[in-house]
């Protein structure tokens, strides 16, 4: 499959990840190639144990890998200690997950502005909680607002350092369809707006319409690799 012009953002080889647990040996990654290039929307697909949340982690630097190489950029994630590590997350990478981690004592204006106080380049807290629509909403608690509303304030909250990448782990997971695709239209604006390169983990196959491209995963392996079409915009999508 045709890939995007241009150095790639990520660079995969051979990315094994071995879980020990005692004495038992757990692959969740098996020899994983993957390149991501910049201002790309893709998405991993794949049902539960294929591999996808162990890839996410590693390119996001929350986890390291077993064997193999995975560069992003010029930096070698593989061999990076855990205070490059630590660097690399806060300076370019943003995350959303399925839960939404919001600190309920904290105002949503608040629960951004406390990443955006660690941040290099951050936008403001209004600014990030406008592009998620909820510049309405800057002065309520999470307990004040709807599922969907929290999940944006997380998006807000990752985007607010201007990262390179923002990395989604099943975003619309405890989501109902309606709020699901208001969420996902969110993750496609900034893709848009921001020029952010976006991997959205889910196992929900309609979302992939959404995808510049779609990586399979089954067994720890990615068996396939897709590009749509067309790429439908989120309120298309049939869930």
């Amino acid at each position: 499959m045709d890939a995007p012009p241009g150095d790639p953002v990520f660079s995969a080889r051979g990315l094994t990840k071995v879980y020990r647990m005692g004495e038992v040996e757990v692959p969740a990654l098996r020899g994983v190639d993957l390149d991501l290039f910049a201002g790309e929307l893709v998405v991993l697909l794949g049902p539960s144990g294929s591999g996808k949340s162990t890839l996410l982690n590693i390119l996001g630097g929350l986890d390291t890998a077993t064997a193999g190489e995975v560069r992003y950029r010029d930096l070698d994630l593989t061999k990076a200690d855990d205070r490059a590590l630590t660097a690399y997350r806060r300076r370019h990478v943003g995350f959303v997950f399925q839960f939404y981690n919001l600190i309920p004592s904290l105002t949503a204006r608040e629960n951004v502005a406390a990443v955006t106080e660690i941040a290099e380049h951050p936008m403001r807290p209004e600014d990030a909680l406008a592009l998620v629509g909820l510049e309405k909403r800057l002065d309520h608690f999470p307990a004040q607002l709807s599922g969907g509303e929290q999940q944006r304030v997380a998006i807000a909250r990752a985007i607010a350092k201007n990262p390179a990448v923002l990395l989604c782990d099943e975003p619309t997971g405890a989501l109902d369809s309606a709020t699901g695709i208001v969420v996902l239209e969110v993750l496609e604006r900034i893709n848009q707006t921001l020029g952010t390169t976006t991997a959205l983990i889910t196992h929900n196959a309609g979302i992939a319409a959404m995808a510049d491209r779609v990586f399979h995963l089954a067994d720890g392996r990615i068996v396939r690799v897709e590009r749509p079409a067309q790429r439908l915009p989120a309120r298309a999508i049939q869930w």
